[in-house]
């Protein structure tokens, strides 16, 4: 082989294996995230769910049900009414499982998806980790609907939605398992569009009122919170994101983290402590992470224990075990020596980039 030949032949080798990375750099995020996949029209309808939540005047019954690790099914009915302008009122009838009550959100609070549609934030986490396309027709409540998909990267459907062709509201909502069986389904059994009321003076609002954590953590406070010990993660495993933090201050501050893959949402409650064992007298042990957490399987799957002197409450809308593989990455057990010196890194680390 003459040098010129062999010049050619490695240069055509070396073009070849920088055609092949170039291809996996760009076709690598499809596996990832799917977000060149996703259709901008269904995106757009999920978009418009939120904004028609909160300027159509209805009223409705809606049932939530969710599966629990044996098959067993746990459900609520709740009795809606939303007033534009103002909020959403909710009752929600007792059952065996979970008491009932009173619930409200106001329109200018911070929806976390179910029927209220996607907000910015859980519309991009949603686009980033699934394929979001249109599915065909349907019906809810004998009202038209677009059905939409949310896709894993092995084209099986995660999430199913129905937004009405009418109002644009998201009238069901189904949150589906590997083998597409549904964990987690919200629906509407009746709704009507409802003439406008006036608004409600906030002074005369019963005191089952629930109001909004007002006081939002921003990164320099999460920062804050983890030089100061508490255990503050960005990320739990199948790619739950933490897109919300905020804190409730009372005889000690409780901190609420809100995280997400868009479809899956998972809320973890920090305060110190030590867990009051009358408190989850009716709630069944089992292990996770190597130690003893208590759980209830209700609408939403709840989970709580003591670790390293903060009491943690998982609450979760999400398959059995994306819950259980974020309550085994949770702090579990005492701190040693090396627990110790990985937390002072932490701490040390957290200034540079508190998300991280």
């Amino acid at each position: 082989m003459t040098e010129r030949t062999s010049r050619n032949s490695w240069m055509a080798g070396g073009i070849a294996a920088a055609l092949l990375m170039l291809w996996f750099v760009t076709t690598g995020d499809t596996a990832s995230g799917a977000r060149l996949r996703s259709d901008p029209e269904a995106l757009r309808l999920l978009r418009n769910a939120e904004s028609a939540a909160r300027t159509t005047s209805y009223e409705g019954t809606q049932f939530i049900t969710a599966w629990s690790r044996s098959g067993m099914a746990t459900t609520s009915l709740v009795k809606v009414e939303h007033v534009p302008g103002d909020g959403t009122r909710m009752r929600v009838q007792s059952t065996t499982a979970d008491q009932g009550g009173q619930m409200f959100e106001a329109d200018d609070s911070q929806h976390t998806g179910g029927l209220t549609g996607y907000t910015p934030k859980m519309l991009d986490l949603l686009a980033r980790n699934y394929a979001v396309v249109r599915a065909g027709q349907g019906e809810v409540s004998g009202r038209p609907t677009s059905v939409i998909e949310a896709r894993r990267a092995d084209g099986t459907a995660a999430g199913r939605f129905h937004i009405d062709r009418e109002t644009g509201l998201m009238l069901r909502r189904e949150l589906l398992d590997q083998q597409g069986r549904e964990v987690n389904l919200t629906f509407f059994t009746e709704i009507r569009p409802s003439v406008p009321k006036a608004r409600v003076v906030a002074a005369v609002a019963p005191r089952t009122v629930e109001m909004p954590w007002a006081h939002q953590l921003a990164g320099a406070d999460l920062g804050s919170l983890r030089y100061h010990g508490w255990p503050v993660q960005s990320g739990l495993p199948d790619r739950l994101s933490l897109y919300d933090a905020r804190q409730l201050d009372g005889d000690g501050p409780v901190v609420h983290l809100s995280y997400s893959d868009g479809l899956s949402v998972v809320s973890v409650f920090v305060q110190r402590g030590t867990l009051d064992a009358s408190s989850v007298a009716h709630w069944r042990k089992a292990t996770r992470g190597g130690r003893t957490v208590y759980l209830r399987d209700t609408v939403q799957q709840r989970a709580m224990w003591a670790s390293r002197g903060y009491v943690f409450t998982v609450l979760a809308d999400a398959p059995p075990p994306v819950v259980d593989n974020a309550v085994a990455a949770l702090p579990h057990g005492g701190t040693g020596f090396w627990e110790r010196l990985g937390r002072g890194m932490n701490r040390l680390t957290s200034w540079a980039n508190p998300f991280d």
